[in-house]
This record gives C-alpha cells, structure tokens and sequence, in this order.
C-alpha cells in the first residue's frame, strides 16, 4: 500500500497570501483549483484499525481513499493511502453503506494546488480556517520548507476529519464543516 507523508500548517490569510506569492517567485506550477466535498465513513473495522474510508466528490468525480495512520513521531505524517476514482458517487455510497459504514463527518474545501520541484503544495479554504500541505518524501518537504522560508509556520498534527469533529456542527448523526 502506498505511504502519503505530508505536513500540515495552518495558515492566516496574510501567511497564505505570503506562501503564494514564494511559490510564483520560486517558479512552482499552478494547477489549479477545485471544491470538494468530503464525507468520512466510520465502521468497526475502520475504528479497530484505526483507519478512515472516504468519499471525496469533485465537480461530477468522486475518489474513494482508505487511509490508515501510521506511527510516527515528529511534525510531518504518514499513512498508508489506497485511492481510486469512482464513476458514480451515488452509487459508491450505496455500496458503502451497505457494508454496514456510516457517514460521520462531512466537509466542504476549496483546495488550490501547485507542484515544485519534488512536492505538493496545497492551500485548503475549509469553513474553519486556511490550512497548507506540503506532500512528498520527508527531505523534499524540508527542503521545501526551507526554500519557501516557512519556518515561522505554525505545524498542525491533525487531520482534517479531526478538525471537521472539533469545529464543525452536528447535524443529526453527522457532524458537518460547510460553507454557507
């Protein structure tokens, strides 16, 4: 199974503005932006391992992602991450309820995206606040770091179902984080 290993900061829109604009210096490829709608499925089996299963919509396309939190010490995160596309949403969540898993979170996010040198950047808009990922191995997300002067950002050790459960309102047996 693949392992995603990113850091997360959260952002204030001065910082967010201020990462952009080192990116477009530094040469980074704009490409581009989408909305997403993310619904987390609980289950017993996710729970005892610790893993979350995904339902990502974006425009009229969807992915389905398990991810299961690796062990790990320090700012930057792994997870073993199996994703695919899926044709029909509907149908997807169909089946996974089904299964017997259940939605238990939903959020909305506007994520702008880039690609420099070895890494992934994102900037991620979420109802609770401005967030930056930088994905790739953990020499290229530190050099990045370095290279785009981001050592006074502030870390965030929590995924964004963690964030969504802590400010996000419950609506029934959902706790949902969405634009108005």
């Amino acid at each position: 199974m693949p392992i995603e290993v990113e850091k997360k900061y959260r952002l204030t829109e001065k910082q967010a503005e201020s990462v952009i604009a080192a990116l477009d210096e530094a040469g980074a490829r704009y490409i581009g932006e989408d909305e997403e709608e993310n619904i987390i499925y609980s289950g017993s089996t996710l729970s005892e391992k610790n893993a979350v299963l995904r339902l990502r919509k974006i425009r009229e396309r969807a992915l389905l992602t398990y991810k299961k939190r690796l062990a790990g010490d320090g700012d930057i995160k792994k997870q073993a991450e199996e994703e695919t596309e899926v044709e029909d949403p509907a149908a997807m969540q169909k089946i996974v309820t089904e299964l017997g898993f259940v939605p238990v979170l939903i959020y909305e996010k506007r994520r702008r995206k880039w690609s420099y040198r070895s890494v992934e950047i994102v900037v991620d808009e979420l109802p609770f606040g401005l967030y930056m990922e930088i994905e790739g191995s953990v020499t290229s997300i530190r050099e990045t770091e370095l290279l785009l002067d981001l050592d006074d950002l502030e870390s965030v050790h929590e995924t964004y179902p963690q964030l969504t459960a802590r400010y996000g309102k419950r609506n029934g047996e959902v706790i949902e984080a969405r634009f108005q």
